[in-house]
């Protein structure tokens, strides 16, 4: 299979990110979707750290646990994004060297489309609050159809530049995000308390 499809990617972020507030956790995929659910879970679960961080009633210990968590999510989302550029490496093949490079990867993409998929949940939900003012509703349905856009738009891009990939008119790198704050042999603050 050489296919890469962003919008079934994008259905699927739709469908877990509706489950996933309701009842329902978990749903399997294979390969490459099975790592693009698992991305998206870690966005969505950062999401929702990010919120409690912004919470002004939240005391300094509850802080501290959700900053640790927020590192570890989007440390667990980065290596995610990495794994799911190398399986689509891999399910390219050999790549054109002469082709132009395209400067972002397809799991950059794919986790931008995540947020995305967020973004249009939570600014549905506030389309839609009954303590809200129209106005507030108003707003909102117009940044809907600016984020449906967007992503409607990224999916296309996305489609093209795999179809470009296997074509061999456009090539991608992985690139490694080097992220240096969970590690403690690269954060100051972690090596130099031993």
């Amino acid at each position: 299979m050489k296919t890469l499809d962003a919008f079934a990617i994008s259905g699927m972020q739709d469908e877990r990110t509706l489950a996933w507030h309701g009842t329902e956790s978990e749903l399997h995929g294979n390969g490459l979707m099975e790592l693009a659910i698992s991305q998206h879970r870690a966005n969505f679960d950062l999401w929702h750290e990010e919120d409690k961080a912004r919470d002004s009633h939240a005391t300094d210990a509850e802080i501290a646990a959700v900053k640790h968590a927020i590192d570890r999510l989007n440390q667990q989302r980065n290596d995610l994004v990495e794994r799911m550029d190398e399986s689509l490496l891999a399910l390219a093949g050999e790549q054109n060297a002469k082709a132009p490079l395209h400067s972002e990867t397809p799991g950059m993409m794919i986790d931008r489309l995540s947020i995305l998929a967020l973004k249009i949940y939570h600014t549905r939900e506030e389309t839609q609050r009954q303590t809200a003012t129209d106005a507030h509703r108003a707003r909102n349905a117009a940044r809907l159809a600016v984020l449906e856009e967007q992503r409607r738009d990224l999916a296309g891009c996305l489609d093209a530049l795999w179809a470009e990939v296997i074509a061999g008119t456009r090539r991608f790198k992985l690139y490694r995000q080097m992220k240096m704050y969970n590690d403690p042999e690269l954060n100051p603050v972690m090596y130099g308390k031993r």
